[in-house]
């Protein structure tokens, strides 16, 4: 026997042997696609961070999504009239008629009444010929009237008064953040409620209803934080002058991984989604790698407002066919996880491909090819 003989004959087990140590390891070294959810037993929850829920018909009633959000507007019994004090910078339409021809005003059916636009002052005052300075700021209209009527006594016979708002700088709320046309919107042009102050500013730009929040300050206090679909479902809010309402990205998603056909994080759309619909989103289950009995849904606690809450994990088994309406009935929230576990199969499979692949190098290292009909 040659010395290459002999080293041939020598070196092929020894790297059959070490092929299948590799191989047989690749139980350990073969990445998964998520934890293993082996652990999680019932009954074994005490020493876990977070309680195990098997979802069933029964079990599943408590977590069911809210049937409607909708609820009746607290603003349609707002009143689009009311007192309306003027303030300096506001813009006033002042005209001025008497009921007859040779007095110092003109009558009502001759042109030249209107003293055209007048800027409240920063003093508080606007300029009436005949009559100077009126003091005006903190009277509504028809006060500012009558004290424009009561001051042309002894000059002029029975005028009549009308004052109007042409612009208003002081009435108004402001609106910024993701909207299309941020701004400065009057109350007194109909915008009462957050939601009409939004619509005026076109409404949000870069994000859909359902991702955008609402902020509302109120003499530098927040007095609403809220989603803008929350405000649309009936929890609209009624503003005042000088209010600043911002709306910003907020985006509420939830998360699925493991073997499903498109993992990712996922826009929470509409706040009552069913676990079955969030698998619809994503395409569903992988037929080829998913385990229908291990479908988990991760929850965080609400540690902010309880604390020591504790997490929970939610188990459906989608082999049974009940579970396909225990999947509709279960409510998803934002930050939830949904894991779907590889099927046992599919992981022996990435395990014994790992080993042919190993002897594979082997074969060709000693020259001789292992065929795939070994395996």
């Amino acid at each position: 026997m040659t010395l290459w003989t002999w080293l041939r004959a020598v070196a092929r087990p020894i790297a059959i042997v070490l092929g299948l140590g590799i191989g047989l390891a690749g139980c350990q070294v073969v990445p998964g696609d998520g934890p293993w959810m082996g652990g999680a037993q019932a009954g074994s929850t005490e020493a876990l961070p977070f309680d195990v829920i098997d979802l069933t018909p029964t079990s599943v009633v408590a977590y069911r999504p809210v049937a409607s959000v909708d609820r009746p507007s607290t603003t349609s019994r707002l009143s689009a009239g009311g007192r309306v004090a003027v303030s300096p910078g506001d813009v006033l339409k002042v005209r001025i008629f008497e009921p007859y021809e040779g007095s110092i005003f003109p009558t009502i059916q001759r042109p030249g009444a209107d003293l055209g636009t007048q800027r409240v002052n920063d003093d508080g005052t606007i300029s009436i010929p005949y009559v100077g300075s009126v003091a005006v700021s903190g009277l509504d209209l028809s006060q500012i009237e009558q004290r424009i009527a009561g001051q042309l006594k002894g000059k002029a016979q029975d005028p009549q008064v009308i004052v109007e708002f042409v612009a208003d700088r002081s009435h108004t709320v402001m609106v910024s953040g993701d909207v299309k046309a941020p701004g400065r919107f009057s109350i007194l042009d109909g915008a009462r409620s957050a939601v009409d102050a939004i619509n005026r500013a076109g409404g949000p730009s870069n994000v859909a209803a359902a991702q955008a929040e609402v902020v509302v300050r109120r003499n530098g206090q927040v007095i609403l934080t809220a989603q803008y679909s929350e405000l649309l479902a009936g929890s609209d809010i009624a503003i005042q002058k000088n209010d600043e309402i911002v709306v910003r990205p907020n985006s509420r998603v939830f998360t699925v991984l493991g073997a499903v056909q498109k993992s990712g994080n996922v826009d929470l759309t509409k706040p009552n989604l069913t676990l079955l619909e969030a698998l619809g989103q994503v395409g569903g289950l992988s037929d080829d790698r998913a385990n229908k009995t291990g479908v988990f849904v991760f929850r965080l606690g609400d540690i902010q407002n309880i604390p020591g809450a504790r997490a929970r994990v939610f188990r459906l088994d989608l082999g049974q066919p009940v579970s396909i309406f225990v999947a509709q009935q279960f409510g998803m929230q934002a930050r939830d996880v949904v894991y779907v576990t590889n099927a046992p199969l599919y992981e022996y499979n990435k395990i014994l491909s790992a080993i042919y692949r190993t002897f594979s190098v082997v074969g060709i290292a000693t020259g001789s090819v292992v065929p795939a009909t070994s395996f």
